[in-house]
């Protein structure tokens, strides 16, 4: 094999020598599937670069414009779900250290964040270390008003920096400041700190970790019961977790991790973490509209002023009508206002994540293409090696399609072997999963009455794996609900049922 192409560590790694139950090794990230080989895409570095950038602009679409009305690429997951993904993924994970430019050691990399479903990227170190985010030591400090939204009057941006210069930026003062990275996440963000307000405003004799607490078992109980059977096929809900598939309780029906297995802590897959749960990415729509009066609006932009760009103060009147992200109630399917969804999850990225802005992104500005190289760097093995040690039959190359799963054949570009040889019962782990989700009908409440739409959701190996991750942590977690009151049920559900839906009616109470 040619070394003049070689990137892979040399010598001494950071944090090599310190075994997953050190207590100077808080938070590592490490692999479900050890024994497998790592996947290449060539006879050296540099061929396994070229082929994953072939695969990368198969997997960017052609540019297309925010529109208003329904199109093809839609699912019949509402879009907020899309952005709850990137609120879940910043509260698990956060590491500033690995790297594009070279091979990188998991043993070796720290999860910043603590790999527990607990809002840290809500609360930070708390009142107490962080006084700066709260009004009281029990409420949080909330931005400026937002106008634009008639059905979200109490409207809040987050608390901003004031610095000296008009040309800097007003970055949000928050547990974790790429939850400021755009205008939907950034709201989201404050949906939290005003769900968390809200309770506690409901609940005046209770302490700052009462209500906490209260807050965190509402939240991963939306994780547990809502997102994950939104985003994963019922098959895989129904081998990992029964009891929400069922209905049922945990006790009842107990859940079953056969891949994912921790021991004195949970740690935080590199299957999961650079490959599977990056399915949410093939979700973004290319703009959105935030109300009635604003949209649509175009993902990144060369003016702030038509983009949901973020780390910056948007303009006072473009407070978001959760209504246009979140079925809160029925809506006109054919009206400009509609609740807008979330695309398919497919081989296909919008155009605008083929070129992130430099204040995302750089050196690869590609989505796709950084996604790819993250999974290559961190020594992923195939989705093919994965299904075989799942136990489960690998989907066929002649199967494994890259582009549009609308349904139109002309929106498929071509099977994984056709975009390069190499790839040949070799499909990166990340295409993979999103390659071999699975066809279901989710039906929309509409004022014109139920509409079926096709939805894709995670198939045997990549719903196997975010499920398994999911359950795994929340088990692992001595504070979850599953802990410490499995039998627990939300306080503030309707009819027996609490998902996103219930969590923001609630938040825009407060």
């Amino acid at each position: 094999m040619s070394k003049s192409f070689q990137f892979r560590p040399h010598g001494a790694v950071r944090g090599a020598q310190l075994s997953r139950s050190s207590r100077l090794f808080e938070g590592p990230f490490g692999r479900i599937f050890r024994a497998l080989p790592p996947a290449d895409f060539g006879p050296d570095d540099h061929s396994s670069l070229k082929a994953l950038d072939v695969l990368a602009t198969k997997m960017t679409a052609d540019f297309d414009p925010p529109k208003d009305g329904p199109d093809a690429e839609e699912s019949g997951i509402p879009a907020a779900y899309t952005y709850l993904g990137q609120f879940i993924d910043h509260d698990l994970t956060f590491d500033p250290s690995s790297s594009l430019q070279k091979q990188n050691d998991p043993e070796a990399l720290v999860d910043f964040r603590t790999p527990r479903f607990d809002l840290d990227s809500v609360y930070g170190r708390g009142p107490d270390d962080q006084p700066y985010l709260y009004e009281d030591g029990r409420a949080f400090l909330l931005g400026r008003a937002l106008i634009g939204a008639t059905a979200n009057p109490k409207a809040r941006d987050l608390p901003r920096s004031q610095p000296n210069s008009a040309s800097d930026p007003k970055r949000a003062i928050i547990g974790d400041p790429r939850n400021d990275e755009n205008v939907i996440v950034s709201q989201m963000q404050g949906l939290f700190l005003r769900f968390h307000n809200r309770i506690a405003s409901d609940n005046p004799g209770w302490s700052f970790a009462q209500v906490q607490r209260e807050v965190r078992f509402h939240y991963q109980w939306v994780v547990l019961n809502d997102f994950l059977p939104t985003i994963v096929s019922a098959k895989v809900m129904h081998k990992v977790a029964p009891h929400v598939h069922k209905k049922t309780t945990i006790v009842e029906d107990r859940p079953t991790l056969e891949f994912f297995h921790c021991r004195d802590e949970a740690f935080m897959p590199l299957e999961f973490s650079a490959a599977a749960y990056r399915f949410g990415h093939s979700m973004v729509r290319p703009g959105y509209r935030l109300s009635e009066t604003i949209g649509p609006l175009a993902i990144f932009d060369g003016d702030p002023l038509k983009a949901l760009t973020g780390f910056r103060e948007f303009p006072n009147n473009w407070a978001m009508d959760w209504n246009l992200f979140q079925d809160l109630e029925p809506r006109d399917p054919d009206n400009a206002t509609r609740t807008q969804l979330a695309y398919r999850i497919d081989t296909s990225l919008v155009n605008p994540l083929g070129s992130l802005p430099p204040s995302i992104a750089i050196n690869p500005n590609s989505l796709a293409l950084r996604n790819l190289q993250r999974g290559w760097r961190m020594r992923l093995p195939t989705g093919q090696d994965i299904a075989r040690a799942m136990g489960v039959k690998p989907v066929n190359d002649k199967d494994l399609l890259i582009g549009k799963f609308t349904g139109d054949p002309a929106d498929i570009i071509g099977s994984i072997d056709k975009v390069d040889p190499v790839f040949k019962d070799n499909c990166p782990l990340w295409t993979y999963v999103l390659a071999e989700t699975e066809e279901t009908d989710l039906t929309i409440k509409t004022t014109k009455g139920g509409r079926k739409i096709k939805t894709r959701k995670l198939g045997p190996v990549g719903g196997r794996i975010v499920a398994e991750t999911f359950v795994g942590i929340l088990l692992m977690d001595s504070s979850s609900f599953l802990s410490q009151h499995p039998l627990w049920t939300p306080k503030y559900a309707k009819r027996g049922i609490f998902g996103l839906r219930e969590l923001i009616a609630k938040a825009l109470e407060g």
